[in-house]
């Protein structure tokens, strides 16, 4: 299934996209927003009972909103693509680097992204997002992907001086509102049978600056989930972007950093491709 939320910011309902391509409006068949239990696998597999050509469809669904209303964590992995470990000059990392984003980072995949005051090396990064359906403490990595509900496009938007120069952890230069458009789709996990074999891209201005494959990864998304789980309880609705392939900003010579008027488009292969204009605040 292809699920996303649609209407004016604030004001989304959930919505599930046909094999035709329409939209169909779930707010009327019981079904809750995407956020929490809303996408654990239960309240999936009651999504799939559903007699879909019954729903009414949404013939102008405007505004497509994150594909997650909310999310009780937004994780991330730091360096996980081997080729973009080696732009940025760093070694492989032996164990992966966990990080997080604020979760009022969240926001729509065509939404604009507002650099914020101060902001002098804002970045680019498309990522693999993982949404866990299920609790998962201390997972063995042959049952990990068994708990994963979903997968989508994410844009990791970064401040890299926040980030790197300014001490103190990667949090500050990843959290601003609008850095991080998620969706269009929430991908179930049936789509993806290997999340391990999916082209990803960005381009900027219509200029691509990463082209890779979640081949790449150092970490699978099995060993992450695995992973986490040893640390720390993983619940329904929370998200992890897996990192990003090489072709950012901070590793380009000279490098090269987002202004106001540039346009992102991000692609994840089967997951749907985003579209962002970069605003100052």
């Amino acid at each position: 299934m292809r699920l996303l939320r649609f209407g004016p910011e604030g004001q989304e309902k959930p919505g599930l996209l046909d094999a035709d391509g329409n939209v169909r409006d779930l707010s009327g068949a019981g079904v809750p927003d995407f956020a929490g239990a809303g996408v654990s696998l239960d309240a999936l597999d009651r999504i799939r009972a559903l007699d879909i050509g019954s729903l009414p469809v949404v013939d102008a669904p405007g505004r497509i909103g994150a594909c997650l209303a909310s999310v009780p964590n937004f994780h991330c992995i730091g360096l996980n693509y081997s080729k973009h470990a080696a732009e940025t000059g760093a070694a492989e990392p032996e164990e992966p680097i966990l990080f997080s984003k604020a979760s009022t980072a969240l926001s729509g995949p065509f939404d604009k992204v507002v650099l914020p005051k101060g902001s002098k090396k804002g970045d680019w990064e498309v990522e693999l997002g993982v949404v866990i359906g299920e609790e998962c403490l201390y997972v063995s990595e042959a049952e990990a992907l068994s708990k994963v509900a979903g997968y989508c496009v994410i844009n990791d938007v970064s401040e890299r001086e926040f980030q790197i120069e300014r001490g103190g952890q990667w949090v500050k230069g990843k959290s601003a509102p609008t850095f991080g458009p998620t969706g269009p789709w929430l991908v179930t996990a049936d789509e993806v049978p290997d999340p391990q074999a999916l082209a990803c891209s960005l381009t900027l201005n219509g200029q691509v600056m990463q082209d890779s494959s979640t081949s790449d990864m150092i970490f699978g998304v099995a060993h992450i989930v695995s992973y986490m789980s040893q640390f720390m309880k993983l619940v329904p609705g929370d998200i992890i972007a897996t990192g990003t392939p090489e072709g950012v900003g901070m590793g380009m010579k000279p490098q090269r950093f987002l202004k106001a008027g540039d346009v992102m488009e991000v692609t994840i292969e089967t997951l749907g491709t985003q579209r962002q204009e970069v605003t100052a605040a």
